[in-house]
């Protein structure tokens, strides 16, 4: 059978970022599919004698590994296996090396769920690589035998070098750090990172099973643990990322998360970025704090924003939302890693607030507050007739906010809508509602921005109410 058969027929696609579906669907032929047509769509660009493989902590993602290693070797590819270790690290070392990657991992979808990512030598693949892999018509390798695979340490070790060079050694000395590990790709990882800056860290939260963090809406649960453990362990920090390591949560001294576009700013203006391309999701405060010379805001994902950078000069870099950090262009002591990076921002963002406490930081941006959740369990046909029916009458929205009738049609005249991605309301008083459904699970995502934090989660509970009760 063709592999683009194969992959047709499993109902895997791609999201925002990845190949992405239930773990069923990831069967041993599939995961080779998608790893042949890679090496292909590599091989058209030269010789590829090696692709380095990386897996997350999920149940599934080390079988899923061993299908692509497999289906690599029946093609004369030696798979060089890096074991458990987040996202960027992988690309990190790769890209360096000039050498593809397949990342094994469903980032923060729950645990039925699992997803590929790939890497050229150069970096993350855009969206037509993505449809060059779909459609990849090879043949599919018989897998007789999944092999077993060999540990390689050195793609970490090369991650925790990279940022080990580009901070001021011991700047955290006297912080204590909290590391809620959770199931995180990067857990072993980042005590050692903190601790060679000198910081205390202090290890949280390990958990045996997958735990589906997701930085773009932190749970209720989350945020109160994180107030307690600040408070139980007198932390001047908290962090955390997704399950692969590639978006950041970062706490103040209070336990009050950092949105992720917050932490893109101040990690920009740590690094004296001047051009930046960020999502239409992020903040507004962006273009209000005056600290960018260019402002592109792209689709939601990685890929678009990389496409972004490309039309930028150095200085630049990007951020999403999620607070994923993707260096654009070299720096004097940190080189270009065009994908989402947990760590960066973090440092970053440390090494700004300096002697002061990381609550200070927040005083001096522009007072723009954004808040998000999600409809779980809601499909795509559901959410694309949903948003279908408010871009043709908006209306319908703004009484699903509450509006009166002669409000609605007093907000209609100056109502403006962003459809780069999904459906995106500026409302009269300047809050933002967006919309969009999920590249990667069956969700409908909303956004809000407001001039207070609670201004804007009361319109994201507000909006996800009415669409559930309407």
């Amino acid at each position: 059978m063709h592999t683009n058969t194969v992959i047709t027929e499993s109902g895997v696609s791609f999201g925002t970022s990845g190949a992405r579906g239930l773990v069923t669907q990831f069967t041993p032929d599939v995961c080779a599919a998608f790893a042949v047509n890679f090496a292909h769509l590599l091989q058209q660009h030269g010789p590829v004698t090696a692709i380095g493989l990386g897996i997350d902590n999920r149940p599934s993602s080390y079988a899923m590994a061993q299908a692509c290693a497999a289906a690599l070797q029946a093609l004369d590819i030696e798979p060089q296996y890096f074991g458990v270790l987040p996202t960027p690290a992988l690309a990190n070392y790769c890209m360096a090396r000039g050498m593809g990657c397949i990342m094994v991992t469903g980032s923060h979808i729950p645990f039925d769920r699992n997803g590929l990512k790939f890497y050229r030598p150069d970096g993350e693949i855009s969206k037509a690589d993505e449809i060059l892999i779909v459609q990849g018509k090879q043949s599919v390798p018989q897998l007789h035998a999944l092999p077993e695979l060999a540990e390689r340490p050195d793609a970490s070790q090369h991650y925790l070098a990279r940022y080990q060079n580009a901070f001021p050694a011991g700047f955290l000395a006297g912080k204590t750090i909290g590391i809620y590990q959770h199931s995180s790709a990067g857990r072993d990882l980042y005590g050692r990172l903190f601790e060679y800056f000198g910081a205390n860290t202090v290890a949280l939260g390990r958990s045996d099973h997958f735990v589906p963090i997701d930085t773009e809406a932190v749970s209720q649960q989350d945020r109160v643990q994180a107030i307690a453990w600040t408070k139980q362990y007198n932390l001047d920090a908290l962090f955390s990322t997704d399950g692969d390591g590639d978006r950041p949560l970062l706490a103040d001294e209070h336990g009050d998360y950092f949105t992720g576009d917050v932490l893109g700013l101040l990690c920009s203006q740590y690094l004296a970025i001047s051009h930046i391309a960020v999502p239409v999701s992020c903040t507004t405060a962006l273009e209000k704090s005056g600290a960018f010379s260019t402002v592109l805001r792209t689709r939601i994902g990685s890929p678009y924003v990389i496409a972004a950078l490309n039309d930028l000069p150095a200085p630049c870099a990007g951020f999403e939302a999620n607070g994923g950090y993707l260096l654009g262009s070299d720096l004097p002591k940190v080189t270009a890693l065009p994908t989402r990076d947990a760590v960066l921002p973090a440092l970053a963002t440390l090494a700004l607030a300096a002697e002061q406490p990381l609550s200070s930081l927040r005083r001096n941006l522009p007072q723009r507050f954004t808040a998000s959740d999600r409809l779980q369990q809601f499909e795509r046909s559901q959410s694309d007739a949903l948003l279908t029916h408010f871009k043709s009458k908006p209306a319908a929205l703004l009484q699903r906010l509450g509006y009166s009738q002669p409000a609605v049609e007093a907000a209609l005249q100056s109502l403006t809508l962003d459809e780069t991605d999904g459906l995106r309301f500026t409302l009269p008083n300047q809050d933002i509602v967006h919309l969009r459904p999920s590249g990667n699970a069956p969700e409908l995502r909303c956004y809000a921005e407001s001039n207070t934090p609670e201004q804007a989660n009361a319109l994201v509970h507000q909006v996800l109410t009415g669409l559930v009760s309407g």
